[in-house]
């Protein structure tokens, strides 16, 4: 955390509004001492807190936009900062001439992320928290955009803090413990170190697998639908789409392209992403689309592997030997209701095989739910952490220093230093022990005005 000494004292300024047309657009300006700033744009120093109507006017005096003017004095501010927001009509050329007036009157154009950043080296917010504000923008579902205002309001940096309050209590008994080696164990005993060790253990393990769950609901899967021309592929597409997405006709090789559509299951994304078909084929565009095809298995979370029930293919094992081992893959047996089959599950040589129609949708419900157990989904609630995957690398760095500490009772200074690392990887998440090249990577991330 910085010091006060350090902050930038310059006066930054941005646009904060979605790029376009609109009904209201904001410059937002954060600086010290704004007062003098905002009496030069609109001939009047407003009140703290107050939305004041005003003519936002240039050098040399001419009306640029009317709108409202808000002043935040520092402390209480979004950055800690003095904070201007001038809320005008939401055209590009306008939204423009004002950020080049506040640019005419010192400030200088933001970076991305810099308020946000300001606010964390201000202490205003810790760095989960910042990380949520650019989360909840970016937010693809109801589920992701309700956890990320959890993690803002500070749920997960206080369960994060309330295990290293623990540590430092286990810490604290150690180091005590040390200055007087004959009674280590005993003390130890008797002030339940050991229980307490698993009690923080258990909130990890428990911490760790609610941010797994929101890494989920933030990233998604790529489902990959993979399989030869005319097996149903884009028809299971439109059926866990809901709609008519892709195109669907009796003729083997229509899908040229790869097709994306995400869509939601249990509030997880997941990108469905349509292939063309594989086969050998003298047409030079399918084959480019049978290239990307591949290109896409590549990058697949999952693969999908439809295959026609009621047709032998002599390609197909061929398809499959291709087809990466690691990735986690699904084979679909399509057209049962061609053959009077049910809708079913099960394993072939350790891969789930499901039985469905994706003409009439019998048997879709047992995909979903599969794509669901391979994503390790399991309802949390409310309580779902939106993780980052360096939240995720802290919270199990964490959890394998507390691990290893049960194993050093015998030799404390050991013990007490894995507490110590522990610690430190959990101070990572909140920003207590972090680098500066970190937080470049981090903020510069977020959207400009932000």
């Amino acid at each position: 955390m910085q010091s006060p000494a350090a902050r930038p004292p310059d006066t930054i300024a941005a646009i904060a509004t979605a790029p376009g047309r609109g009904g209201i657009g904001v410059v937002r300006v954060s600086g010290a001492g704004l007062a003098g700033f905002a009496q030069a744009l609109c001939g009047r120093e407003p009140r703290p807190r107050v939305a004041c109507f005003t003519a936002f006017r240039d050098a040399e005096g001419r009306a640029i936009d009317e709108g409202l003017l808000l002043h935040f004095p520092a402390p209480a501010s979004f950055t800690g900062e003095d904070v201007l927001e001038l809320q005008g009509h939401g055209g590009p050329v306008v939204m423009q001439m004002l950020l080049e007036r506040c640019l005419q009157l010192g400030a200088r154009l933001a970076e991305p992320g810099e308020f946000t950043r300001r606010a964390f080296l201000n202490g205003k917010l810790d760095l989960a928290q910042a990380e949520s504000v650019a989360d909840l923008i970016e937010a693809s579902t109801a589920a992701a955009a309700r956890s990320a205002v959890r993690s803002l309001s500070g749920q997960f940096s206080e369960e994060v803090h309330r295990i290293v309050d623990a540590l430092i209590d286990l810490r604290m008994l150690v180091e005590a413990t040390l200055d007087f080696p004959e009674e280590e164990i005993e003390f130890l005993e008797r002030a339940r170190a050991l229980p307490r060790l698993e009690e923080v253990r258990a909130r990890l393990e428990s911490l760790l697998d609610r941010a797994r769950q929101g890494a989920l609901l933030r990233s998604g899967l790529n489902v990959v639908l993979v399989g030869e021309p005319n097996v149903g592929k884009s028809s299971l597409l439109n059926q866990l789409a809901g709609e008519e997405r892709a195109i669907v006709t009796e003729i083997a090789g229509t899908t040229r392209d790869a097709l994306r559509e995400t869509i939601q299951i249990e509030g997880i994304p997941l990108h469905i992403i349509d292939t063309a078909g594989l086969r050998e084929t003298a047409d030079r565009v399918e084959r480019i689309g049978i290239e990307r095809t591949w290109r896409e298995i590549d990058r697949a979370d999952v693969i999908l592997r439809l295959v026609d029930a009621g047709r032998e293919d002599a390609g197909r094992e061929e398809i499959d030997l291709k087809l990466p081992e690691a990735v986690e893959r699904i084979t679909v047996l399509n057209k049962i209701d061609l053959l009077g089959l049910p809708a079913g599950r099960r394993v072939d040589d350790g891969r789930v095989c499901l039985q469905v129609s994706a003409r009439s949708g019998d048997g879709v419900e047992l995909v979903r739910q599969e794509l669901l157990r391979i994503a390790g989904w399991h309802a949390h609630g409310e309580d779902v952490i939106l993780a980052r995957e360096r939240h995720l690398v802290a919270l199990r760095e964490a959890l394998a220093h507390v691990e290893a500490a049960g194993c050093q009772l015998a030799a404390l200074e050991l013990f007490a230093e894995e507490l110590r690392l522990a610690q430190e990887q959990l101070g990572e998440i909140t920003g207590e022990f972090t680098a500066d090249d970190l937080l470049g990577v981090i903020f510069s991330r977020f959207c400009i005005g932000k």
